[in-house]
């Protein structure tokens, strides 16, 4: 449990400051430091992508780091090799150069690779606005010289109360710098700094604390370093770092650093404003990151999304990463998925009033609870849709509803505890007299509680992660896409196509070939 107190002017915040950048090793040691090499080691993992709907998270992947900084020339360099275990095990070695006004990947680091990295060769691409002002952040909630900075800038300093964890009350002050304030609490005891946090807002949980807990403090490159980095959201640790070693003012060759004049002249400069922070962190966690500056689509491929018209009354939202599928009623609409923001959720239903005129969102469907697929779910609340989710995912929604979203950058906060949850235990026939639409539980080994929608006039399915229509097939199916094969035949339906909620639409009769091959 983590409680803060009423934040008020003190003049205490210099004299937390000052014992702080003592303890780190003093102001002349900090402001000695030219340039620093860190490496070390980082697990991760993402708590909405787990199994059951608020169950245990699923460990993403473990990682080594090396990371130099060079202080004069304000730039950085981190090397990685990542080997992620989820959602499939692979291996992505690739650096990040980051400078104030541009970010640099070079190589290959996820499996949402934007138009740029595509016709790089080698592999490379600038980075989005939205990433490089992530990375800064970042960056310096993790550096040290922040505490030299709030030192020489009491100004940018302000008391911020006490923050109580673990039964431990601590000391904090908040720290302002472009445009970002940091709270940052303090040992009673050491006067070191023990928790640096952020207040973000995260798709699914609303309004929540992102903290940074130092602890296991060694005396490393002329100064003491938290050899072990928490990251905590709302308190669960999602991320781990453990620092092997650090070496100051190293020679650091200027080329390392360099992000090609070719780049440069194009890259984006960080991005302002309220950012989903959130997203753009925990999507690298599991490698499927699409650095773009929409969330939802690469910016260097398409300026929108848009409409595909599956049949009479039958819109696929395509042109991004995630799609949904919209069908017409006669008096509503039922809404297959939200995915990403409710940036995207605004934008599905502008569209749809564009194309079906006044006829409200009754049902949203979510195929299952993950944050990649769900995030956008509270515009379609906000607007009166009755929740659909498969059984057992009641509990997980109705939490995630009640939580406050202030810094929601895409929709205005308002009270959605009361919204209509319906629990779907095997199957969920939405019927107007004109046309049906049934939602089906499917048994699989990606998320519990997951569903597929049909539409039976047009023999139309709707699937998602377990199969994403439209790409080229393997030559026997995976486990979730046997899945999908054994569902169909239990369920006794007969579908043509499957739209799906990520790729396009195929020919079921594709996916069926393979059983048994």
């Amino acid at each position: 449990m983590i409680a803060v107190s009423g934040a008020t002017a003190s003049p205490r915040s210099d004299g937390l400051v000052s014992k702080a950048v003592q303890a780190l090793g003093g102001e002349s040691a900090l402001a000695g430091v030219k340039t620093v090499a860190v490496k070390g080691t980082i697990r991760q993992w993402e708590p909405e992508q787990s199994v059951m709907p608020g169950g245990d998270m699923r460990l993403t992947n473990d990682s080594t780091f090396e990371t130099v900084v060079d202080y004069g020339a304000r730039a950085s360099r981190t090397d990685w090799v990542r080997n992620y275990v989820y959602p499939a095990p692979r291996t992505y070695t690739f650096s990040e150069i980051v400078t104030p006004d541009a970010g640099y990947v070079i190589g290959i680091d996820t499996t949402a690779r934007t138009k740029q990295s595509m016709e790089s060769n080698p592999p490379a691409h600038a980075m989005s606005g939205l990433r490089l002002a992530t990375v800064q952040r970042e960056m310096r909630r993790a550096s040290p010289m922040m505490f030299l900075d709030m030192l020489r800038n009491p100004d940018r300093v302000s008391d911020a109360g006490d923050i109580t964890s673990g039964g431990t009350t601590y000391p904090a002050v908040n720290y302002t710098v472009s445009g970002q304030t940091f709270t940052i609490a303090f040992d009673p005891q050491t006067n070191l700094p023990a928790r640096i946090r952020t207040m973000d807002y995260d798709n699914i949980w609303g309004d929540v604390n992102f903290d940074l807990v130092l602890s296991d403090w060694r005396p490393m490159g002329g100064r003491q370093v938290a050899t072990t980095q928490q990251y905590q959201l709302n308190g669960r640790t999602v991320a781990e770092r453990t620092i092997t070693d650090v070496q100051t003012n190293v020679p650091v060759a200027a080329d390392r650093l360099m992000i090609p004049d070719a780049v440069k002249v194009s890259a984006a400069k960080p991005a302002t404003g309220n950012l989903h922070y959130q997203w753009v962190i925990r999507r690298q966690f599991i490698g499927t990151y699409l650095d773009s500056d929409n969330p939802s689509f690469d910016t260097r491929v398409t300026s929108s999304l848009r409409l595909v018209e599956l049949g009479p009354g039958i819109q696929h939202v395509v042109g991004g990463s995630h799609n949904s599928l919209i069908v017409e009623m006669k008096d509503y609409l039922i809404v297959f998925d939200a995915p990403v923001t409710d940036a995207q959720s605004n934008w599905t239903l502008d569209a749809a009033r564009q194309k079906f005129g006044a006829k409200p969102v009754k049902y949203l469907v979510l195929t299952h609870h993950h944050m990649d697929h769900t995030g956008g779910l509270r515009a379609y609340i906000a607007q009166g849709a009755t929740l659909v989710v498969g059984k057992g995912a009641a509990e997980h929604f109705r939490s995630v509803l009640a939580a406050p979203f202030r810094r929601n950058p895409d929709l205005q906060a308002r009270d959605l505890s009361r919204a209509p949850i319906t629990e779907v235990a095997d199957k969920q026939v939405f019927s107007d007299g004109q046309r049906e639409v049934v939602a089906y539980v499917i048994e699989n080994p990606h998320a519990a509680a997951s569903l597929i929608g049909y539409v039976p006039a047009e023999r139309l399915g709707f699937v998602t992660d377990l199969w994403s229509p439209g790409p080229p097939l393997g030559a026997t199916l995976n486990p979730n896409q046997a899945a999908v094969v054994a569902a169909v035949k239990k369920l006794g339906i007969s579908p043509v196509k499957f739209a799906g909620g990520h790729g396009s639409t195929a020919d079921y009769s594709t996916l069926a070939a393979l059983e048994g091959k």
